[in-house]
């Protein structure tokens, strides 16, 4: 049987019959293709007799950053994933639904114009592309230097042996009161070195920069700000496996000097699902399950104010329901203790899961009845954002020309707890402190798997 356990409690212990009938541990069809939409190339590697392989293409036009490509990596066995340097961002990943026909199930934008302009219109104060619109959306994006947000823009280091114990930073306050993933111009808005290599039926795309001291402070818009200590130097590496899962491996060097400045790190990405197809409408009937017994409410800047039981709440997905089952649903108790129901407060869910267990573990499922696309959610992380597109508007064109409105999609974006650099040293949260000189190290995988018509094809993690 496949479980997790907490406390005792065995949690998605389903049978190996069930997960087969629901093609969670199918595989992807050697005989089905992927086509996504950018096919020209400066070069190319690998691919040849059914193997992993990869492309890359300049993908900076006049008036864009320089220096920016957009490489696409297949691992030979009907799944393809295309990856741009600019914020170490994945743009689209084509799965084989049931029938063999690939479909993206990543929203994102088709050009790095677009890219550019969403991810910086709150460093340059121009709402994009109309004001009132979504916002800026991070779609398929890495995360840092600290995911989610940290309340009231600020924080103060609690560490031993580094030179800033008890120093307190302030930061962009680009989300209302609070900074939001990194602040104005985070991990998102740079362009990454990139290089790609092949093994075997694994292709792996490895993104590097360094990051600076004083970074999370951007003046004006910000008025006055520290930006977040010490010099970090960070490698993304995404590896689309030929047992069809995309795996994404962090690591981010503290470089100070020993006995240096500490700082906080939390990194994610953020792309968005639809496992029905990126175009193909709301994600409510998409079934999900996330193992945890635990959620963290909200109050109305969207900061946790504690944990509460998901056990007899919307929030409760500790049995595989439809997203949209219970998000409307405020007569149920949430255990926020607001004024506000939580679903009122977010729009919808854009919440913390604390996940059960420790490790590399499975943290969630999700499987689109229709199309017969499922994806396993497995994290070294102790939590887990889900976000329902609460504030997408309909004003942001897709890669496939259409618009993407609220409920379009879902994040599992794995996590520590959102403003942890306020709760250094406190019970039940874990440290998000990284001392000098040490390194930040996480996996986190998305497993994709399909079912065909009267057979599986099993997926190797």
């Amino acid at each position: 049987m496949l479980h997790l356990s907490s406390g005792g409690r065995k949690l998605l212990a389903f049978s190996s019959a069930t997960l087969i009938a629901m093609g969670l541990l199918a595989g992807l069809s050697a005989g089905s293709s992927a086509h996504p939409s950018h096919k020209a190339a400066h070069w190319s590697h690998g691919g040849g007799g059914g193997g992993a392989g990869f492309t890359v293409q300049s993908w900076s036009k006049p008036g864009d950053p320089a220096g920016v490509n957009l490489w696409t990596l297949t691992n030979g066995r009907g799944m393809t994933v295309t990856i741009t340097n600019y914020g170490a961002t994945v743009q689209s990943i084509w799965v084989p639904d049931k029938w063999g026909k690939a479909r993206n199930v990543a929203l994102g934008f088709p050009t790095l114009a677009d890219y550019v302009s969403d991810f910086t219109q709150g460093a340059t104060q121009t709402p994009w592309p109309l004001p009132g619109g979504s916002g800026d959306t991070f779609f398929g994006a890495t995360i840092g230097r600290y995911a989610n947000r940290i309340a009231g823009a600020k924080f103060t280091m609690t560490c031993t042996s580094c030179s800033n114990n008890g120093k307190t930073y302030t930061l962009d306050a680009n989300n209302g009161t609070n900074t939001l993933h990194g602040g104005y111009l985070g991990w998102n808005t740079v362009v990454w070195t990139g290089s790609a290599s092949t093994s075997g039926h694994d292709v792996s795309l490895t993104l590097t920069h360094n990051f600076p001291a004083g970074e999370g402070c951007l003046i004006p818009p910000s008025t006055t700000c520290t930006g977040y200590p010490a010099p970090v130097t960070a490698t993304v590496t995404y590896t689309l496996t030929g047992g069809g899962a995309l795996r994404i491996g962090y690591s981010a060097a503290n470089t100070a000097p020993a006995g240096g400045d500490a700082t906080v790190i939390n990194l994610t990405n953020h792309t968005y699902f639809n496992l029905g197809g990126e175009s193909s409408g709301s994600v409510f009937d998409q079934l999900l399950q996330i193992n945890a017994n635990t959620y963290s409410p909200v109050n109305t800047n969207l900061i946790p104010v504690g944990f509460a039981p998901v056990a007899g709440t919307a929030f409760d997905f500790t049995h595989l329901k439809p997203i949209g089952q219970d998000i409307r649903n405020t007569l149920l108790p949430d255990g926020g203790g607001q004024a506000f129901p939580q679903l009122v407060i977010t729009h919808g869910y854009d919440h913390n899961w604390v996940l059960n267990g420790s490790g590399y573990r499975l943290a969630a499922v999700a499987k689109d009845p229709q199309d017969g696309i499922s994806m396993l959610t497995y994290t070294d992380q102790p939590g887990v954002q889900l976000y329902t597109g609460n504030f997408l508007v309909g004003d942001l064109q897709g890669t496939s020309g259409h618009t993407y409105r609220q409920t379009d999609a879902f994040t599992l974006e794995t996590q520590h707890y959102p403003d942890s650099p306020n709760h250094i040293g406190q019970a039940g949260w874990p440290s998000v402190v990284l001392n000098a000189g040490s390194t930040f190290t996480s996996t986190t995988s998305y497993q994709f798997s399909t079912a065909g018509h009267g057979h599986d094809h099993y997926a190797r993690r």
